[in-house]
């Protein structure tokens, strides 16, 4: 009889130990399910912020000055989307359509993009591989440049190019990437190389393949999120250039995007805004379109280039 009693105590008590038990699995999933709805309301609110200057200017492409500069909505009055920004856009008010400047802009990136990436490649690889004399004093020079302003070189790139006979041609504007001139990609294509193993470039060797062949065939493979990274850096910063071209071109027929849209602000005091607003998002959307498309490589590319080294 002892035993059944204390049988039967004991079963009470598992019993509301296991009750217990449930009681808190479920606070703990309601208190994580608060917390993560906070999260997400907090990630939703920042993301809406910070998009909503883009939508405005989508909406504020389909409106009047007016519109424009008495609502701070993004939707058109009345609902009406009236296409005439893009239409007039287009056209400018040159004898150059906006597709001139698109074409002149591509005519620059595209070189530059190509030119960037061959050259850091290059560099980066010699630096994180290679030992010769004066690597470190070279490489102290090289991260030393990123701390001196673009504004400091500007008179004396124009006067060397000036002598060259460049201007107003795109030359000055690519040509100094086949130079590895960008600081950064190398620097970061150099602590993405010193993460990866050197037992597979020491492999290639065995197999008879020169340093060149080695970089070309097993490391260019591997680098290919930080080159990603590169490329739409630097497609995203060229498509943005405004100094540049400004200084360096002179000719109508070869501005590019940046000056287009400044040239149709500098035409008559009568701005029509929603045409520039109209452009300005035809000229991001080669950007965000890039980002998109390499979206995944361009994010590990960035994480590893920081991470390891």
């Amino acid at each position: 009889m002892e035993n059944i009693n204390k049988t039967i105590l004991t079963g009470s008590i598992t019993e509301e130990i296991r009750r217990e038990n449930l009681v808190r699995a479920k606070k703990r999933a309601i208190i994580s399910g608060v917390k993560l709805g906070i999260r997400y309301t907090i990630l939703a609110v920042v993301g809406i912020a910070m998009l909503y200057p883009l939508i405005w200017l989508l909406g504020a492409s389909f409106k009047t000055n007016a519109d424009i500069f008495t609502s701070i909505g993004f939707i058109p009055k009345d609902f009406k989307f009236d296409f005439t920004g893009y239409i007039n856009g287009w056209k400018t008010s040159t004898e150059y359509t906006f597709a001139t400047y698109f074409l002149n802009t591509f005519k620059i990136v595209i070189p530059k993009v190509v030119l960037t990436i061959v050259s850091a490649v290059l560099t980066a690889y010699g630096f994180a591989r290679f030992k010769f004399p004066g690597k470190k004093i070279l490489f102290g020079i090289l991260i030393s440049t990123l701390l001196l302003p673009n504004v400091v070189l500007r008179i004396p790139q124009f006067l060397m190019y000036k002598n060259f006979g460049w201007l107003d041609t795109y030359l000055p504007l690519f040509v100094p990437a086949a130079f590895a001139t960008d600081t950064f990609f190398v620097f970061m294509l150099i602590q993405f190389i010193r993460g990866l193993p050197k037992e597979i470039e020491e492999a290639a060797c065995v197999d008879g393949c020169n340093p060149l062949q080695t970089l070309v065939y097993i490391m260019v493979p591997m680098l290919k999120p930080a080159i990603i990274s590169v490329a739409l850096f630097q497609f995203m910063w060229t498509m943005n250039d405004f100094m540049g071209p400004l200084i360096y071109l002179s000719s109508v027929e070869k501005y590019p995007v940046a000056l287009a849209l400044k040239m149709s602000m500098d035409v008559s005091s009568n701005v029509n805004w929603n045409q520039i607003l109209a452009m300005s998002i035809i000229g991001l959307t080669p950007s965000l379109l890039v980002f998109f498309a390499a979206q995944r490589h361009f994010v590990d590319g960035i994480s590893a280039g920081g991470v390891k080294g």
